[in-house]
């Protein structure tokens, strides 16, 4: 697989994470379903809910952290280009 396929592929990764796990944070946020009156959990329970957040937090931070690795060189040069005034 060459890098543009795997960049494309870990940000879609990255979206979906992140979506997943903004999602289940919101329903998890204390109160937030009574003022906004929907109750997600005649779908899923609180368990499952919780589950799929920190399944999702974890994944998101694994491929940051890949996303990072691939990108270091680019970060290093424009860090050293920053400080440098250039």
């Amino acid at each position: 697989m060459n890098k543009l396929k795997l960049n494309y592929w870990i940000d879609v990764g990255l979206a979906i994470s992140f979506f997943i796990c903004f999602i289940t944070g919101l329903i998890k946020w204390p109160g937030l379903i009574k003022i906004v009156g929907v109750s997600a959990y005649r779908t899923l329970s609180f368990s499952n809910i919780s589950i799929l957040h920190d399944w999702s937090g974890l994944i998101m931070g694994l491929l940051v952290l890949i996303h990072l690795a691939l990108h270091w060189g680019w970060i290093v040069a424009v860090t050293k280009s920053i400080f440098r005034g250039e």
